[in-house]
């Protein structure tokens, strides 16, 4: 190496042999980390991508999203949840009182709006049905 671009040749020709070297090295792995620059930026680039993608911007599942990033979130509807007015139920028809096993009458004794005395009977009373399964029980044999 006989000059260097950046100092006048005066300069460079005072400098030590052994700093020139030490110039030299430097220089070299300036040029090799340079040359080897764009291809750290391709890679920093790439990695700063995928940090970016979340599951609105790529084929990630939500489940893969970071806990801070925002859940989408659909519009509420105008409808009440449930079923809707004018939509026929579905119940299970209730079994005839004659093929049912107990009957437990549960009769108020007071009102449960104004608290006042009960009498008399109802023509049609309100009838709720409840079917329980029989504990199973296994059957041993020796």
């Amino acid at each position: 190496m006989d000059t260097h671009p950046s100092l006048p040749q005066d300069l460079w020709e005072q400098t030590p042999p052994a700093v020139q070297a030490h110039i030299g090295t430097l220089e070299a792995r300036v040029v090799a980390l340079e040359a080897m620059g764009h291809s750290l930026e391709e890679q920093v680039r790439a990695l700063q991508e995928q940090l970016n993608q979340t599951s609105r911007n790529s084929s990630r599942p939500p489940s893969s999203d970071p806990p801070q990033s925002p859940r989408p979130s659909r519009p509420r509807g105008t409808r009440r949840r449930g079923g809707q007015p004018g939509h026929p139920g579905h119940t299970r028809p209730l079994i005839p009182v004659e093929d049912v096993d107990e009957v437990v009458v549960i009769k108020p004794d007071q009102c449960s709006g104004c608290h006042a005395p009960l009498s008399g009977e109802d023509a049609t009373p309100f009838r709720h049905q409840v079917i329980e399964m029989p504990p199973i029980k296994p059957v041993i044999t020796a």
